[in-house]
């Protein structure tokens, strides 16, 4: 049996390709069954962030073709869009999954939050039944790497989210935060991280606004800020000088028709928009209206990269950590493939 890894990320494609193959969450049960539908996949994880679609399977066809199982999974895909497609196999699916979990391949390098992303992946798999023998040992392995490069390592000092690296930004273009109103646009966790951050960097005119209007007074309680309902957020705009978007919405929501009433009354004053969201909550007309600037994912991407020079030395000690798991789990593997090897040989002796 093979594992593979294959799918898109930040490295291989920007924010306007991986929203068009991000799986919401709403729609992540019906994935992985349909997935695990696929006659050649034998066990399935898929884990779909801001900024990773990834899919992980067990099969017994080690030249699996990936074009036409992403066509039966997301109806007609052009053929420009595999440009952006990686594939890994055995050892390397093994080294990817073990990277991602403890944040090596993210954004900013050795963020915590996509630990947590996938575990829930993981756990999304288990309970629909679509990991077996294989999967579950790899994952809760990476969980045990995850957390083994973060205790061992500095990897996560300095800004290791993509909230801060936001916040960073903001500071970079407003200098002191106190006397700036800052509205987050989403309760998830992104939004969350982000809303502690800016709380963290001295932002005392924090808005949460959110569909769920519990969840956005729990956070604004929680960060000493204010609750907005989610139908009255263009509301506050008159004064407003930062927007953080982060929600789970499928399309856009901050679009040219909302915002041109508003900037009317604003008198020139500009407005600085960071987009957080996959698919993006910004519509991409937006970027061309006068006083508005839009930093997207792919916009934090390059201040991101900066973290990654400051910790070259604690990269190469994970490099070698992970080494050693990788080792292992392929030791792992062998002696799998040794015992049904032996117990096919006892089943069907020589005659």
């Amino acid at each position: 049996m093979q594992i593979l890894c294959f799918g898109i990320s930040h490295q291989t494609a920007n924010v306007e390709v991986r929203e068009r193959f991000a799986v919401p969450d709403s729609a992540l049960a019906d994935s992985l069954t349909r997935l695990s539908q696929v006659p050649s996949v034998l066990e399935s994880v898929l884990l779909s962030t801001c900024n990773r679609t990834e899919f992980y399977i067990v099969t017994h066809d080690s030249q699996l073709a990936i074009e036409p199982l992403f066509h039966s999974f997301y109806g007609p895909v052009e053929a420009s869009a595999f440009q952006h497609l990686f594939r890994l196999q055995a050892v390397s699916s093994i080294r990817h999954l073990f990277r991602v979990a403890s944040g090596l391949e993210s954004m900013v390098f050795g963020e915590t939050e996509i630990f947590g992303q996938v575990k829930r992946a993981y756990e999304a798999a288990a309970r629909l039944g679509t990991t077996g023998r294989i999967l579950n040992r790899l994952f809760q392995k990476a969980f045990h790497v995850g957390k083994h490069i973060r205790s061992a390592t500095a990897i996560t000092r300095g800004s290791v989210s993509v909230g801060s690296v936001a916040v960073d930004l903001a500071r970079q273009i407003f200098g002191e935060l106190k006397a700036h109103k800052i509205m987050i646009l989403g309760a998830g966790e992104t939004s969350e991280r982000t809303a502690w951050s800016f709380q963290s960097q001295g932002a005392r005119q924090l808005f949460v606004s959110n569909r769920s209007f519990e969840r956005a007074t729990e956070l604004a309680e929680a960060i000493g800020g204010r609750a907005i309902r989610f139908d009255h957020w263009e509301d506050e705009f008159r004064d407003l000088d930062i927007l953080v978007s982060s929600t789970a919405a499928p399309h856009a929501i901050v679009t040219r028709a909302k915002l041109e009433p508003v900037l009317r009354m604003r008198r020139d004053r500009p407005l600085f928009i960071i987009d957080l969201a996959i698919p993006r909550d910004v519509d991409p007309a937006v970027h061309q209206m006068d006083g508005v600037y839009v930093y997207d994912l792919d916009s934090l991407q390059a201040i991101a990269a900066r973290t990654l020079e400051a910790r070259k030395e604690e990269a190469e000690a994970c490099d070698h950590m992970i080494e050693k798991h990788v080792q292992d789990f392929e030791a792992w593997l062998d002696r799998i493939a040794e015992r049904a090897i032996t117990s096919a040989a006892i089943e069907c002796p020589r005659t």
